[in-house]
């Protein structure tokens, strides 16, 4: 006798089979129907966002994740709890470090808050081999770049706005001028965004390089301190001998002492490494958009490295 069961996914009565939904993902291979709502590509790359920025300080992983990220988070909030309790116990006119000082000051511990979370973001994912699903519709390789990034650059963001924080605190507590503090504090945070964006732009490109997370920690952190040592050696070395300006321009080799650039040249503020002369406006300009070319260049090589190990 012939089978007469009509093949997988044919409609009844020998009709022609309903043509799938454009934007559907949820392929009909004979199991249960699937009949909620379909949130989309917008909703998956929210999702992809919070669960980088949840991943970098170990929400949802064993206790063994959460470890590093919040010993370092504890010293990086360590300095500006202790400055504050001075300001308050000493009665200070002001706070022993500003608010753009104290990033190039905690710059070794910031450096290695990155590179320990960096390869995190990227290296599983390139170690499991899982980069073919992940880009495959809905999304593309530009919305996981995207979201991986804004991950990344949110949570340190995020652990530099609580040390500014506690520093601003720490100046109310002490009966500050609160109308410079408020300004101070407004630049920090700005500063603070500024560093996130070019760290992160950085620290995630160095980690895609490799699936090892382990060789994508010693590259970042390596990378950083040669960046930061090479900056301050040739700054210093130019300022001494008569060439500040100069000196000032590339010490922008550091991440670090590029946002203070900026700072110095917007804000006025001191210098972090008590450079002399003040690059200006121009030299702020000049500054900023070397940061920018940082964070366009990052994301673009980022997904030029993305179209080796997953499909558009």
């Amino acid at each position: 006798m012939a089978d007469h069961t009509p093949p997988l996914g044919a409609a009844p009565g020998g009709a022609e089979p309903a043509a799938p939904q454009s934007q559907g993902v949820i392929h009909d291979i004979g199991f249960r129907h699937y009949d909620g709502p379909r949130l989309g590509r917008g909703w998956i790359v929210r999702s992809l966002l919070v669960e980088t920025f949840r991943g970098v300080f170990g929400f949802g992983r064993p206790a063994k994740a959460k470890i590093m990220p919040w010993i370092l988070v504890g010293i990086l909030m360590a300095p500006p709890l202790i400055f504050a309790l001075i300001a308050v116990l000493l009665g200070l006119d002001e706070l022993p470090t500003s608010y753009t000082e104290y990033l190039p000051t905690m710059g070794f511990v910031v450096s290695l808050f990155v590179a320990s979370r960096a390869p995190y973001c990227v290296s599983r994912d390139l170690r499991h081999g899982v980069m073919p699903l992940y880009l495959s519709r809905p999304i593309h390789r530009d919305d996981y770049v995207l979201a991986k990034f804004a991950g990344m650059a949110l949570a340190l963001f995020s652990v530099l706005a609580a040390a500014q924080t506690l520093l601003f605190v720490g100046a109310l507590l002490a009966k500050l001028p609160v109308g410079a503090q408020i300004v101070g504090y407004a630049q920090g945070l700005v500063a603070s965004a500024l560093v996130a964006l070019v760290l992160s732009a950085i620290g995630l490109v160095l980690a895609a390089l490799t699936p090892r997370r382990g060789m994508g920690v010693a590259v970042i952190i390596t990378a950083l301190v040669v960046l930061g040592g090479v900056g301050t050696v040739v700054s210093t070395l130019l300022t001494e001998n008569g060439s500040a300006t100069l000196g000032g321009y590339l010490a922008a080799i550091d991440p670090f002492l590029l946002v203070d650039g900026i700072a110095v040249s917007w804000f006025g503020v001191d210098s972090a490494i008590g450079l002399d002369a003040d690059p200006g406006p121009l030299g702020g300009l000049v500054f900023m958009v070397w940061a920018a070319a940082i964070v366009a260049g990052g994301i673009a090589l980022l997904m030029r490295r993305y179209r080796k190990v997953g499909i558009a």
